[in-house]
């Protein structure tokens, strides 16, 4: 492998000899930025440097003739064609065919094919795949899935401490609903393992959204329930614990299939945390009260009529939704993972 080009980069090379010949015409104070660009035009090379506009100016004198005097003085036969100069005093630069060629058998003897190692290791935190208990996967989560697990793979490579996280929709409102149908509908499946097969599991959680969105008296019941969940009750939880489990197992045969390594950690995870966001955002002078709710109004955050738009971090009825769990989420990969870059593939 080419050890030089471990430290330098090809780009960083030319800059350098750039910035040599520039120093040979004029002042090191004057002449400083190469000023060098990927070529807007491919059929005029690889790279163009602009230096000679700017510096023409400093120097009183025609960019053409300043462009003309730092090709002379130029050093980049090792790795280019003779420069050419264009235009009003652009400096094209194009690899030269025994360069490439060099290049390419050292990158093929190589066993990361000329990747070098990132030079500054970051944490990366990365939340994808994120399927939905009680759910059956569809294109967006594969898709999510298999991006997701393309990104992990490349940070690795590159050297980085990567984060696999699969932020799975296991707690909230939909739990509330389907708890509650199943009460009514098929009780067993919420005390006995694998009483419902994943298909059963889904139609009914279609039949339990249809009937909250229509039945004032069971949304009122299914929120109550999101809230004994939240707030650990026994028979709630055992409920809860018991699809997720069947979901989970589900959801681990596409990923044993595809090769996918994640680490489940799902809305529910962070319920022991919610609490602390909005005492936090309390003790901040952010938290408002909104029609019995607390919220923090942002700015530029409108609803359809342009008025102001409150983000509610805690309901009337003291449970919490998705933007207390996401804001939860954000704190603890930053302050516990110690993650210096959160990457998150969204479905679309």
């Amino acid at each position: 492998m080419d050890q030089e080009n471990d430290s330098e980069t090809i780009r960083e090379k030319l800059e350098s000899k750039i910035r040599k010949a520039l120093e040979a015409i004029a002042p090191e104070d004057v002449a400083k930025d190469p000023m060098l660009t990927p070529a807007t035009n491919i059929t005029f090379g690889d790279f163009q440097c602009n230096a000679a506009m700017t510096l023409a100016k400093k120097l009183k004198k025609k960019p053409q003739e300043v462009a003309q005097e730092v090709v002379q003085r130029l050093e980049v036969l090792d790795i280019c064609d003779p420069p050419s100069v264009a235009g009003p005093g652009f400096i094209n630069l194009k690899f030269s065919e025994p360069f490439i060629q060099q290049k390419l058998k050292q990158k093929q003897r190589d066993p990361r094919l000329g990747v070098p190692k990132a030079r500054n290791v970051e944490r990366v935190v990365v939340d994808f795949s994120s399927p939905n208990i009680a759910k059956e996967m569809h294109v967006g989560h594969l898709r999510s899935t298999i991006i997701g697990d393309c990104i992990c793979r490349t940070l690795e490579f590159r050297g980085h401490d990567v984060l696999r996280i699969n932020h799975v929709g296991d707690w909230g409102t939909q739990f509330g609903m389907l708890i509650t149908y199943l009460r009514e509908a098929y009780p067993s499946a919420l005390t006995t393992p694998d009483a419902l097969n994943i298909t059963d599991l889904v139609a009914f959680y279609k039949a339990a959204k249809k009937r909250f969105d229509e039945d004032a008296d069971f949304k009122e019941t299914s929120r109550k329930e999101v809230v004994r969940l939240q707030s650990g009750d026994k028979e709630t939880r055992m409920a809860w614990s018991l699809l997720c489990e069947q979901s989970r197992r589900e959801f681990q045969k596409l990923y044993d299939r595809l090769d996918i390594k994640l680490i489940e950690r799902g809305e529910s995870f962070y319920n022991a945390y919610l609490h602390d966001v909005v005492d936090d955002l309390k003790k901040a002078g952010l938290l408002e009260e909104s029609d019995g709710c607390q919220v923090v109004m942002l700015e530029g955050y409108t609803n359809r009529e342009g008025k102001p738009q409150p983000l509610i971090v805690q309901k009337s009825d003291g449970g919490f939704n998705y933007e207390t769990t996401d804001l939860a989420c954000v704190r603890y990969r930053i302050e516990q993972d110690r993650g210096t870059r959160l990457v998150y593939v969204t479905d679309v």
